[in-house]
């Protein structure tokens, strides 16, 4: 795919991984469409960015917001991709220290923004992408976000491993759906990222995951990420697939 003037809207865009990658995109001459929640920095990252991008307010669980989100995207140019990076994480356990269950809520609440976020960004970008002629034997590209955590989900992380192994079960299903569209589908599966929620840990527990990682032996950057989507939208020949981007980690329980 040829990112020229095409359109891409990113989701989680106002930092970290979505915000690195917008960046990449505009540099590679798309126009950008950066979604994010409302009270995010988007509208002056999108700003900073400069006239090839826009910052356009939505969560990405409410349907029509999103929707309208990939519909002003769609007006600036032919909506060709989305990358879909939106998503967090809320520790919890099957069961507490007294042997209560775990909190149903932080369970749903998780599964809704990584897993129902993510079928809607499948869904509703497939849809416009879908409206336009091919171009080189395409009509575009969607790429997701999963995580190492759906095959080495560590204690604390029930909800959070399950929303992303639901991710990487979508890939392959949604590549084989979508392909009679000429849409391909395709997730990366970040380890530990220099992302601004680690930031936030204290330095001895960054440097300890930085040393886990077997080699590189540090945190991977937004950079990284970004490249590696960018990739993925040029390569017509990635389809169905969810590529590991960790540095070879493998997680251990805790």
């Amino acid at each position: 795919m040829h990112l020229q003037d095409i359109s891409v809207a990113v989701t989680g865009a106002a930092s970290g991984l979505g915000l690195a990658t917008a960046a990449r995109l505009v540099d590679e001459g798309a126009q950008v469409t950066l979604i994010d929640l409302p009270g995010s920095p988007g509208a002056g990252e999108a700003a900073r960015l400069g006239p090839s991008a826009q910052f356009v307010a939505a969560d990405v669980t409410d349907e029509d917001a999103f929707a309208a989100a990939l519909d002003a995207a769609d007006q600036v140019a032919p909506l060709r991709a989305v990358v879909h990076c939106a998503g967090a994480g809320r520790r919890m356990r099957i069961l507490d220290r007294d042997g209560n269950p775990g909190s149903l809520a932080d369970f749903e609440w998780v599964i809704r923004l990584n897993l129902t976020g993510s079928f809607n960004a499948l869904r509703l970008g497939a849809a416009r992408i879908a409206r336009h002629d091919p171009v080189d034997g395409e009509r575009g590209a969607i790429i997701l976000t999963a995580s190492v955590a759906a095959y080495e989900g560590q204690i604390g992380q029930i909800n959070y491993a399950a929303s992303k192994a639901g991710i990487v079960g979508m890939t392959l299903t949604g590549a084989r759906d979508l392909a009679g569209r000429g849409i391909r589908v395709v997730s990366i599966a970040p380890g530990v990222m220099d992302t601004p929620l680690l930031s936030r840990v204290r330095d001895d527990i960054r440097d300890g995951l930085a040393a886990s990682v077997p080699h590189p032996a540090r945190l991977g950057t937004t950079q990284e990420f970004a490249a590696l989507a960018t990739h993925i939208l040029h390569n017509g020949y990635l389809n169905g697939e969810t590529i590991r981007l960790d540095g070879a980690i493998r997680m251990n329980p805790r």
